[in-house]
């Protein structure tokens, strides 16, 4: 039988219930992370390509990608690197069944969040 009360009540409770937790928001930031890789691969690829078309095509891109905001997505894209690396780290460890207790897992997300952090400085300070 159909039910009758399904448009009093509300579609997605579960977002008003539960607090977003560490193991959760890390899991979607690596995947946010990898797709924002992807765009940053692009953007290289474009730079590439313009520097083999010509030099005022090539000039646009450099432009572009020396800019300030250039220099953001770069930076931006070496930290998701770098966490995208160490949260696949965490997720091999989960794979061989370690580390899966709660109190663990957070200090896994914290040591991916701190690790990709500290890993991004010392990668500007080298470069």
């Amino acid at each position: 039988m159909a039910d009758v009360n399904r448009g009093n009540r509300p579609l997605s409770p579960h977002l008003t219930v539960y607090r977003p937790q560490l193991t959760s928001v890390t899991s979607i930031l690596v995947r946010i992370t990898g797709n924002a890789i992807v765009i940053a691969a692009l953007l290289i690829v474009w730079w590439f390509l313009a520097a083999s078309t010509s030099a005022e095509y090539f000039a646009v891109a450099d432009g572009v990608l020396t800019s300030w905001f250039g220099d953001l997505v770069m930076v931006l894209s070496l930290w998701g690197l770098w966490y995208h690396t160490l949260g696949g780290v965490r997720h091999l460890i989960w794979d061989n069944a370690v580390g899966l207790d709660l109190p663990t897992a957070e200090k896994l997300g914290w040591a991916a969040i701190g690790g990709s952090a500290v890993l991004t400085v010392l990668t500007l300070l080298v470069i």
